[in-house]
């Protein structure tokens, strides 16, 4: 199959508003390709950008050439030469992205400028779009995890465990069509590989978040970097959410993991920034902590970093990933010492739950999670299991658009068009507009935002840039009132933006069905 083939066919599954079509499409298209081909499709449908990455940013490839600039007498817009196949696409990405050292950045452009002078106008925006990670046909590993699972005649479930412990959709694939059951069966945790963490789905207070699980456990939320850490003997390593491997940023971690009394272990924590007064330093700062490369031990000294572990996966050879939540508790318990675990209550009385909530407030922490007992570790997903409560209505929104300010915001993109995840919800496409702003703005965020959003741009009018949607920010609001301005009906009211965060990508924010629970808690 030619990689325009593969490119249109991922414009048909992005022009599908029903999940189940996207995956029907992607799975038929998994067939037609078959098991040489299909895991290579898999690859470059599913984002895998982390492994294809060529060091090459939006702006660069920008200029790479466009089909334009082909000789004369292409004017069918087809570049001299056979066609791009998609196993020789995903092996020209591999190659680029393996070059390093003394001039590698040269070396890469050659080769990925040599890749786009022979592709066409829609490959090239295929491959523009799976090398910034955004190709904008749904939630990537998802959808096209469920289609392998039907191309492959396997179950659901099976896809989605095998992508929880072994992370890359491409070697998923190729075990389900060409293994079957059996071999997605073999995927299982490794100390030492990344496995994809449990995300939480929010609540609008502690009440609701109870009525949903029953008697739970109440933990500190901390506004810190998450952190999963995996011993084995006297090796460390530390990823974050997105999986990256941070190992050396983050001396404290590893050596408090080295403290514990375990051969071996995969823990999940958040590792977090005190102020000399003990309470939580902004995230911002946190962040820098960990995202900085120079000078450790300077940093170290001026941000000294606490870890908190809240979940136990594995120890000394037990894989704890499918016991109830309660038991893997215990057996954290056991391992880690009360000043490394979150604090922690379990009950089901309602103002129990909330003195604990007001108790956690009280010393800065950012709310709670309330998480059922009885619930399994399931990694990569925002289910039932885990439900965050924070004092105030918060949202993790994308940026559609955004309008060019006035006054002291003259030649700055200032007013935020934000949307949510239509999730399903037929009729309203992929992204839901649910209002504007342009408080909590600094100064510093207006230039940086600006640049980000230029970057990302799709077109313009005198008033308005539209943008790709990949940025996400977090949003504050006092309440949802009904709106006949906006697709769902639904409107935030006095929206603020508290932070943007670039740890969560697009698929990871929140859907309209979020905000519809907080409009009927509200009484809409």
């Amino acid at each position: 199959m030619t990689l325009r083939q593969l490119a249109l066919a991922s414009r048909a599954v992005a022009a599908e508003s029903g999940r189940k079509a996207k995956i029907a499409l992607l799975a038929d298209l998994l067939r037609e390709l078959g098991p040489a081909e299909a895991p290579s499709a898999v690859a470059l449908l599913s984002g895998e950008s982390q492994r294809l990455r060529t060091g090459i940013g939006y702006a660069s490839l920008r200029d790479l050439p466009s089909p334009a600039d082909q000789p004369s007498g292409q004017s069918s817009g087809r570049p001299a030469g056979p066609p791009l196949g998609v196993r020789e696409t995903e092996r020209e990405l591999e190659r680029i992205a393996e070059v390093h050292g003394a001039g590698s950045q040269a070396e890469r452009r050659r080769l990925l400028t040599a890749l786009f002078a022979r592709a066409t106008d829609v490959e090239q925006a295929f491959l523009r779009a799976v090398l910034i990670g955004e190709l904008r046909q749904g939630a990537l590993d998802a959808v096209v995890g469920d289609a392998v699972a039907q191309a492959a005649g396997v179950p659901a479930t099976a896809v989605r465990r095998a992508l929880m412990f072994r992370g890359s959709a491409r070697a998923v694939a190729e075990a389900a069509l060409t293994g079957g059951v059996p071999a997605l069966a073999a995927f299982r945790l490794e100390v030492g590989r990344a496995v994809r963490p449990m995300l939480a789905a929010p609540a609008p207070d502690v009440a609701t978040a109870l009525e949903r699980t029953g008697p739970a456990a109440l933990e500190w939320k901390l506004d810190g970097i998450r952190v999963q850490v995996h011993r084995d003997g006297s090796e460390v390593a530390v990823f974050t959410r997105s999986l990256d491997d941070i190992t050396a940023r983050v001396p404290e971690v590893v050596e408090a993991a080295l403290a514990l009394p375990v051969r071996s272990a995969v823990l999940d924590g958040e590792a977090i920034a005190f102020g000399p007064d003990g309470r939580p330093r902004p995230f911002q700062e946190t962040a820098a902590r960990a995202a900085s490369r120079r000078d450790t031990e300077r940093l170290r000294a001026e941000v000294p970093l606490s870890v908190y572990f809240f979940d136990l996966l594995h120890r000394d050879g037990d894989d704890l990933v499918d016991r109830p939540g309660r038991e893997r508790w215990a057996a954290l318990a056991e391992a880690v010492p009360p000043g490394l675990r979150v604090a922690r209550t379990e009950t089901g009385d309602r103002e129990e739950a909330l003195e604990f909530f007001r108790e956690t407030l009280a010393l800065g922490h950012e709310g709670v999670l309330v998480k059922d007992p009885a619930a399994g570790y399931a990694a990569g997903r925002r289910g039932a299991g885990w439900i965050k409560v924070k004092p105030r209505h918060t949202l993790d929104l994308v940026v559609l658009a955004a309008e060019w300010g006035t006054g002291r915001r003259r030649g700055h993109l200032s007013n935020l068009h934000l949307g949510a995840r239509a999730a399903g919800e037929p009729g309203l496409g992929p992204w839901v507009m649910l209002g504007k702003t342009f408080k909590g703005l600094t100064d510093e965020t207006l230039a940086w935002q600006t640049a980000e959003l230029l970057a990302r741009e799709t077109d313009r009018d005198a008033w308005t840039v539209r943008v790709r949607p990949e940025l996400v920010v977090e949003i504050a609001f006092d309440g949802v009132q009904r709106s006949p301005r906006y697709p769902a009906g639904l409107a935030l009211r006095f929206a603020r933006v508290v932070r943007y965060r670039p740890d969560k990508s697009a698929a990871e924010a929140d859907t309209v069905a979020a905000v519809r629970e907080i409009a009927a808690a509200e009484g809409l």
